[in-house]
């Protein structure tokens, strides 16, 4: 700091300022001194910046009439730079919040022009603080010299905020539409801070706020609603995810398995494990592990899922009990496992590049990359999913063993060897819900807790062993639990949401889609 200083000061010998200008910003009311402040921002003296920086840094005193820049045994005379004395009693220039925005402000006008994007955005974040009427050359001179497009709306933002203290009624008008037609929550703010103030007193303008305000509401409110409607979508992808593997093991096997967020968290921890092999061994392809993270965690899920069916489920058929206080016990070793083998505290799973940040789709709403792709992912899945049991061998054998077992068995099937297979395609989709979980937060033992229940919901109010009522379900339990955050708040949400299901089942056991065939009729 103290080279900094000096080579600052060291450079002074063509300044202008003289010592009046540098006391009347250094002494006096906080009125007068912003205003000397701001009379010599205009003239862009390049002497000020050093001066304001050692303001800024509070090693400036006042003694008499003159200011003296005193860093250690180092003083300076404010306006020559030349070594001085620093005379008996000299006290210490103390400024307060508004006075240190205007030093910041001044300081940031400087920056504007900087070929650093970060330095810009900091100028302006800085120039907002202190936006007046006197900086609106300063603004106008970046704003027509600015070429990044973000910067240049802030700018906008940052001019409109100056012109609104403008003491022409016209000026602040014009400034008001301007706020109206960016339509931004920060332009929103800035209308409802004027309207809310005592310092607008003309009626045509108080007249202005309120129609801007409510055009800007307005325009907002669509915004909000997309937001509601896509977090509602986003949710039902993901409930979908966690409940496709279930509309397998439990809607067409009837297996109860409280496991199944386990077989979720063993997919989110094959994610992990293969971003650590990227990350270790190959960093130049690390944007594109989730590509072999997908089929892992569900062979990985899968994997685990045969095991399970082979060693526990397979004696337990048509004992829903049994079924489910085993399978809770095996939620529960799969949980400690994992806690022993990667710790009890949560892993981070990062996003490759491509799937961070977000379409800027309105002011107030963007859709997150990483959002989109799970949306479409879900969708792939279901998809996939569809077709393998609507139309290959493996669906034909699933169907037919989940329709009349003893008739599928008479005819060849080998029953034992599809309940295998069935139970662990729906222990992989499992996975892959786990794969896309690690996307949107951070992975952890508990991480299936989070999701069994609403997935079991899920299944049960689309109708046992339908997958159009699993989508249709699950995409209505994200809406409808999103619309009710908004009102009601995230507990209330789940509460009215789990009434609203216990509800729709007394009305309608079957589900929203009822199972047709021998199968409904047994």
């Amino acid at each position: 700091m103290g080279a900094t200083l000096g080579l600052s000061m060291g450079q002074r010998e063509a300044h202008a300022l003289t010592a009046e200008e540098v006391y009347s910003i250094a002494s006096g009311d906080n009125d007068a001194r912003i205003a000397a402040l701001q009379k010599l921002a205009t003239k862009g003296d390049p002497a000020l910046p050093a001066f304001l920086e050692a303001l800024a840094a509070d090693t400036v005193k006042v003694a008499g009439n003159k200011a003296y820049i005193v860093y250690g045994d180092d003083v300076k005379d404010a306006a020559t730079g030349a070594p001085a004395k620093l005379p008996e009693g000299a006290e210490d220039v103390v400024n307060n919040n508004r006075m240190s925005s205007e030093i910041e402000a001044a300081l940031a006008a400087g920056k504007l022009a900087s070929p650093d994007v970060a330095a810009r955005a900091e100028a302006i974040d800085a120039l907002s603080k202190a936006a007046d009427e006197s900086k609106l050359p300063v603004i106008d001179k970046a704003l027509a010299a600015e070429t990044d497009a973000k910067l240049k709306t802030l700018l906008k933002a940052v001019r409109a905020k100056a012109m609104l203290t403008s003491s022409d009624a016209g000026t602040r008008i014009e400034a008001i539409k301007a706020l109206a037609e960016d339509a931004t929550p920060e332009a929103r703010a800035l209308l409802m801070e004027r309207m809310a103030g005592t310092d607008e007193t003309d009626p045509a303008v108080k007249g202005s706020l309120q129609f801007a305000l409510d055009k800007v509401n307005r325009k907002l409110a669509w915004g909000e609603y997309a937001g509601v409607l896509f977090t509602g979508i986003s949710l039902g992808s993901i409930l979908l995810l966690a409940a496709l593997g279930l509309a397998i093991t439990y809607g067409l096997m009837g297996v109860i398995n409280m496991a199944h967020g386990e077989l979720m968290m063993i997919g989110a921890y094959a994610t992990y494990a293969v971003q650590n092999v990227f990350r270790n061994h190959f960093p130049g392809a690390f944007d594109w592990y989730i590509v072999l993270a997908v089929p892992a965690s569900f062979l990985a899920a899968a994997l685990v899922g045969a095991v399970l069916e082979r060693g526990v489920f397979r004696f337990l058929y048509g004992r829903p009990l049994e079924t489910l206080l085993a399978s809770w016990g095996v939620s529960l070793m799969l949980m400690q496992g994992v806690r022993s083998l990667f710790g009890a505290q949560n892993v981070q799973v990062e996003n490759p590049s491509w799937m961070s940040g977000g379409f800027d789709i309105l002011s107030n709403l963007t859709l997150p990359y990483n959002r989109l792709v799970i949306i479409a992912f879900a969708a792939l899945v279901l998809v996939g999913m569809t077709l393998l049991i609507a139309k290959t061998r493996l669906g034909l054998f699933v169907r037919s063993v989940t329709q009349n077992r003893p008739m599928a068995s008479c005819m060849g099937v080998n029953t034992a060897r599809v309940d295998t297979m069935a139970f662990s395609l729906g222990a992989g989709i499992a996975g892959l819900a786990g794969c896309a979980l690690s996307q949107i937060g951070n992975v952890g033992p508990d991480l299936g807790q989070n999701y069994i229940v609403d997935s079991f919901m899920v299944v049960v109010l689309g109708g046992v062993g339908q997958i159009a009522g699993t989508v249709y379900a699950a995409l209505g339990l994200g809406l409808i639990n999103k619309f009710l955050e908004g009102w009601a708040g995230a507990v209330l949400a789940k509460i009215m949401v789990l009434v609203i299901v216990v509800i729709f089942i007394q009305k309608r056991p079957q589900g929203l889609f009822a199972m047709k065939g021998r199968s409904a009729e047994a």
